[in-house]
């Protein structure tokens, strides 16, 4: 956690956060002084809050009390209720925020001994400093004597960490195929085993019943014979196939247990072998779009041509929406945004969803609100909406080459 924390710091100074985004009232403690409740922040620190401070299964917990956690939800569907819940002033909030100070208790008691706004703000970076995040984030926030700009301070923070675990993804890439090497290395290397295994045990119960039938017979051939030293011979020939028997009694257990715990490894790397697939195929068609487009410039090929095609981007990072525009526009598209909410208000999403022809959204850099309106507000109108893996271009330019959005093109023509 040092160094990353190390590069986190670089990037703040370099490159600050834009606070312009952040409304200037963060907070309304509804009495003071004295701890603010999650319901008191401002809607935009709840997404940072539940995400950082809270695990899925934490979070999949507390849901569950109150019937919100159906066995089919996945984590991002939880997120996105436990955030729309998080400011509300009911059960369900007030359970979010017990949850948060259990499970931070430790964090919370020693924020609790600063008695000033700089011994508040120090104990933030040193925390930062030490990478020890969740706890010290959500012990800030609720501190009596934080301020607005200490606040601002730690969301800006926490935000510049996303940056930094997006951009670590590209090594994940990287690493993704050697990954499936390995899988496909270890699963045959498992079912080898659970052969051998399976093979011994057959053979063990063999040579096991092979001797209980020698004992039998051994046992009547020399039973009339009533001499003392054959019944001393037997008894001791009896008495080393019991032991021999628990022998392989323990044996067998031993690798039976062996055998289970194998079968469970097996089933977690073919699950995880999926996830692998399911990511690496996402990347592979963004990274065919972009060798394509490299090898043909998208505005010159008329496969590709959107005309009279119109566009909503919802959301995403904004130096990233004139060069998506250009990309777009240079296609024979038409290019319409809206920044999610941030300074451009949510009542003009119903007239823009009106006029596009396909609605897209990054789920990475995107309110939850706004997600869902803009799904609600399409699916209304009858428009097709496209959520898109990142806000970054390539996968922009992927999305630019489905069938769908190209046959629409064509038919307009």
């Amino acid at each position: 956690m040092g160094p990353a924390i190390a590069i986190k710091t670089a990037s703040v100074l370099t490159r600050p956060f834009d606070f312009r985004a952040i409304p200037p009232t963060l907070v309304k403690r509804e009495a003071a002084p004295r701890r603010a409740k999650i319901w008191e922040f401002n809607t935009n620190l709840h997404c940072s809050i539940i995400g950082t401070c809270l695990s899925n299964a934490e979070i999949r917990q507390v849901l569950k009390k109150f019937g919100m956690a159906s066995q089919d939800c996945s984590d991002h569907e939880l997120h996105g209720i436990a955030v729309s819940m998080a400011g509300r002033h009911d059960d369900t909030a007030r359970a979010l925020h017990k949850a948060l100070d259990q499970r931070h208790k430790l964090a919370v008691n020693q924020f609790a001994r600063a008695d000033t706004e700089d011994a508040v703000r120090t104990l933030w970076r040193d925390s930062v400093r030490r990478g020890d995040i969740p706890g010290a984030y959500w012990a800030t926030l609720t501190h009596p004597l934080t301020n607005q700009a200490i606040i601002r301070e730690a969301f800006g923070e926490v935000h510049m960490l996303s940056h930094l675990i997006g951009s670590a993804n590209r090594a994940d890439t990287r690493r993704l195929c050697q990954l499936e090497a390995d899988k496909a290395a270890l699963e045959a290397k498992l079912d080898r085993q659970q052969q051998a295994l399976h093979d011994a045990v057959v053979t063990r119960d063999t040579q096991i019943n092979q001797l209980r039938q020698a004992l039998a017979d051994r046992i009547v051939s020399d039973a009339p014979t009533g001499a003392p030293a054959d019944q001393t011979a037997l008894h001791d020939l009896i008495a080393d196939r019991e032991r021999r028997l628990a022998v392989e009694t323990r044996r067998r257990t031993v690798l039976e247990e062996r055998l289970q715990a194998i079968q469970a490894e097996r089933d977690a790397e073919r699950a995880a072998r999926v996830t692998a697939e399911r990511a690496c195929l996402v990347l592979r068609e963004e990274l065919e779009a972009v060798e394509a487009s490299l090898a043909t410039p998208l505005e010159d090929s008329p496969s590709t041509r959107l005309d009279n095609v119109v566009l909503l981007y919802v959301g995403g990072r904004p130096n990233q929406v004139a060069p998506m525009r250009a990309m777009v526009e240079g296609l024979g598209a038409t290019f319409l945004h809206h920044d999610g909410g941030v300074e451009n208000h949510q009542t003009l999403l119903p007239g823009l969803v009106s006029r596009c022809d396909f609605a897209l959204f990054p789920v990475d850099c995107i309110s939850h609100d706004a997600a869902n309106t803009t799904k609600s507000l399409c699916r209304q109108a009858g428009k097709r909406f496209i959520p898109l893996r990142s806000a970054s271009a390539t996968a922009l330019l992927a999305a630019l080459r489905i069938p769908e959005m190209t046959g629409m093109a064509e038919a307009a023509d």
